[in-house]
């Protein structure tokens, strides 16, 4: 997925500075993604790991993290239903299509109307199919996730969904398909939540936590709002133009609050090593997050350049900055 701040490029880079800190050896390690976002940090450490914890508060994420994280044994028969889905009539009455296909009448455009008859079809009978237990609660986030991923694939946006395009562009004219969301097998189980982060960090323990929350004022539940939809496929009245659902706003994203609500997950945090990943272009600067992170322990940084995200529609526009400073603060907490 084209995610705004994907760790994808920059996972080898966190892996190799936080092993310079922590060690190679992880094997008895719990390591804590408490901003989990689609797993890619997870994912990284899973198969080296004794435990991985991910969490976030958003429903597409928990999905996705749910098949990443939480699904870690060989799954049977995934072949099958993945052809069996890809195989179905389309449906013409789905919540998609009736609230996100312009042929509906809703006046969204964000697929396809035959895409998002498709999308509705597969979603509708994953949820059945579970209800009857024909699939396991493991099958079900497998396939979730790659219907998430799938349809993200044939979306008609400029990467994020605070807004469709107002013509369909060459990517979301092509057919869905729904493709296998493929984890990694370990011996391990790992935990997935779904919760505020600096509630669930009173209740978790371990040795490495590593932080990537929000940077700046853009609220992931309104940016991606039809992942959210999607898994969930809940009833409800659509807002507006772009069709918003209600989502959770996150004091991360909030220049007032997210100094002191930063300060509160490190204090309650019991884990000795904690990275933070941040960008130069964040709202807390580099001053606070040090002088922050300094009260409790020891504190070092290490920082990368990284070309910086852009939206489709960012590419037409002429931007002084193509890349941006990548902060991983290290604290060693006393």
């Amino acid at each position: 997925m084209n995610y705004i701040g994907s760790k994808f490029k920059l996972s080898s880079w966190i892996r190799d500075e936080i092993c310079k800190v922590v060690g190679n050896d992880l094997s008895q390690k719990i390591f804590c993604d408490i901003f989990a976002g689609t797993g890619i940090v997870g994912r990284t450490f899973k198969i080296s790991v004794k435990k991985i914890i991910a969490n976030d508060i958003e429903p597409y994420s928990y999905v996705l993290n749910k098949n990443y994280i939480g699904n870690h044994k060989n799954l049977r028969q995934t072949d099958d239903l993945i052809n069996e889905l890809n195989d179905l009539k389309p449906a013409e009455d789905g919540f998609i299509y009736k609230n996100y296909c312009f042929g509906s009448g809703s006046g969204r455009q964000y697929f396809s109307d035959e895409n998002g008859k498709k999308i509705d079809t597969a979603r509708q009978e994953i949820e059945r199919w579970h209800k009857i237990g024909k699939i396991t609660d493991e099958i079900y986030y497998f396939l979730l996730a790659s219907l998430i991923e799938s349809a993200d694939k044939v979306a008609n946006t400029a990467s994020v969904y605070g807004a469709f395009l107002k013509n369909i562009k060459a990517s979301a004219l092509k057919p869905f398909v729904l493709e296998a969301a493929k984890f990694e097998i370990s011996d391990n189980t790992h935990d997935v939540y779904q919760l505020d982060a600096n509630k669930l960090i009173r209740k978790i323990a371990g040795d490495i936590l590593y932080l990537d929350p929000p940077y700046n004022a853009r609220q992931y539940g309104a940016n991606y709002h039809l992942l959210n939809t999607i898994a969930l496929y809940d009833k409800f009245t659509p807002n507006g133009k772009t069709g918003l659902r209600n989502y959770m706003r996150s004091k991360y994203c909030s220049k007032n609050d997210v100094a002191t609500e930063f300060e509160n997950l490190i204090k309650n945090a019991d884990f000795k090593y904690i990275f933070l990943s941040y960008s130069d272009e964040g709202l807390m600067k580099l001053e606070d997050i040090k002088r922050i992170l300094e009260k409790y322990g020891e504190y070092r940084c290490f920082a990368t350049n990284y070309k910086r995200f852009k939206s489709d529609k960012d590419k037409n526009r002429n931007y002084k900055k193509s890349s941006t400073i990548e902060y991983l603060h290290c604290l060693i907490k006393k």
